[in-house]
């Protein structure tokens, strides 16, 4: 794990808490060090920030699974999924979402 770069993000958080891009950071850097429940926390804020933040249901989800959530993770998979359709303008996210949507439908 990046000690030095989630300290950094750790103090960036400090001065703005509902940065999107730090909170997102925040969670890649834990999911890549294997601190799953640290980094779902960390995408669930994001997500109450900023509901359309697509990636962030995307990596919620893939660590819901990870951790044997299925239930979880399929729920968040469809939530992102609604949320790419609403907003209609990122057909990679929609896209990316939807086949997660089938991946765990299918399990």
């Amino acid at each position: 794990m990046s000690t030095e770069r989630i300290d950094k993000l750790l103090k960036l958080l400090e001065a703005d808490p509902d940065d999107t891009f730090c909170l997102y950071a925040l969670a890649q850097e834990y999911a890549k060090a294997g601190e799953l429940e640290r980094a779902v926390g960390q995408y669930e804020a994001l997500l109450k920030v900023d509901p359309d933040y697509l990636y962030g249901y995307y990596h919620l989800a893939c660590a819901c699974e990870t951790l044997g959530r299925m239930d979880d993770a399929l729920s968040i998979a469809r939530q992102g999924l609604e949320r790419a359709q609403a907003a209609g303008n990122d057909e990679k996210a929609r896209s990316e979402l939807a086949e997660l949507v089938e991946r765990f439908e299918s399990a």
